[in-house]
């Protein structure tokens, strides 16, 4: 089972979601307290699930309503993807994948591990 991990940093607080495996398989904006923090997770775990992905990789891609998975390449080319809630806003973000599968893969373990995984803060 997957965890989001709470840090601070900085300028404010931001999560990870972390596979099983410990791998980050998403990220979070900056957000200036740890309670802002707490409601982007809550975010995360009611969108997650029901988010359509909307490949936009593909010539002629097509739109999807929010919330929603936006697959897109990067300008290393490198394959990402965005978690939008049902307002439009992000509130996670991928890592760079070199294959699409890979980030397909990605976005099945955020829709899979957002429901019930334990939220943890890490420690400085």
């Amino acid at each position: 089972m997957g965890k989001f991990v709470i840090k601070e940093t900085k300028t404010g607080v931001k999560f990870d979601l972390k596979a099983g495996n410990g791998e980050v398989i998403a990220t979070s904006e900056v957000y200036t307290t740890e309670a802002a923090c707490k409601k982007g997770i809550a975010s995360v775990q009611k969108n997650a699930p029901v988010a359509n992905i909307e490949n936009q990789t593909v010539e002629g891609y097509t739109p999807e309503k929010h919330p929603k998975f936006e697959v897109y390449t990067d300008k290393a080319g490198e394959f990402r993807f965005r978690l939008k809630a049902t307002n439009g806003e992000i509130i996670a973000v991928s890592e760079g994948y070199k294959a699409l599968a890979s980030c397909m893969n990605g976005i099945e373990s955020v829709k899979k591990n957002a429901v019930d995984s334990p939220i943890v803060k890490q420690e400085a």
